[in-house]
């Protein structure tokens, strides 16, 4: 097992990537925190460490927004051109991780992984609590970024909290070509203290990718 720590720059400033990559990795999954701004979330560090355990080099992103110290994350036309060296950086090049490469993130960080997928050449995408709209106002739907890599024809799976104010499981799928898309599990769009299904649902998909 091999963990390092790089740093890449991109138009925000810095940003950095915390790699563990396990022997003979199957792919790779390169993953990011939500708007809290921290990789070590309870529910963020859990699937990193099953992903590893089932055979899969793990990047963990702190993006440079947060790194810069800001409270909250930019908007997209700002974040998404600092996210994409970061993917370039750990998916190009000598040193580079094995394929399949899997985006994804928490809330979020599931948004920018999503809209830039096909941009960073991913071959897949995977949401960790996809914050569908914002609490109470499902009118703002942020339908088309959940979409993003359908037309490209990047897998996707969303793995959804039961309770999920940003977003309920049916509301999600409604919003999907296949409803097999969408994982339910306990809790809310911060799962539970002890997100066992969670991790199996991130597992389960990755290891579904030819």
């Amino acid at each position: 097992m091999s963990a390092r720590l790089v740093e890449v720059q991109t138009p925000l400033g810095p940003a950095r990537v915390h790699l563990t990559r396990p022997p003979r990795a199957v792919g790779s999954v390169v993953l990011t925190h939500g708007a809290g701004g921290s990789i070590r979330a309870g529910d963020v560090m859990a699937v990193a460490s099953g992903l590893v355990a089932a055979g899969w080099a793990v990047a963990l992103v702190e993006q440079a927004w947060v790194v810069a110290g800001r409270k909250m994350p930019p908007p997209a036309a700002t974040q998404d051109p600092a996210w994409l060296p970061v993917v370039a950086a750990v998916a190009s090049g000598r040193g580079a991780l094995p394929r399949p490469l899997v985006v994804g993130g928490k809330s979020n960080g599931a948004r920018v992984a999503f809209r830039t997928a096909h941009e960073v050449g991913a071959d897949a995408a995977l949401a960790l609590a996809f914050p569908l709209h914002p609490p109470g106002k499902p009118q703002l739907s942020r339908a088309d970024e959940l979409r993003a890599p359908v037309p490209h024809g990047i897998p996707l799976h969303v793995v959804q909290g039961e309770r999920d104010p940003f977003g309920t499981p049916d509301e999600v799928r409604a919003e999907l070509p296949d409803p097999s898309w969408v994982s339910v599990v306990k809790g809310g769009h911060g799962f539970t203290r002890r997100p066992d299904d969670l991790v199996a649902a991130a597992v389960a998909f990755a290891g579904s990718l030819p």
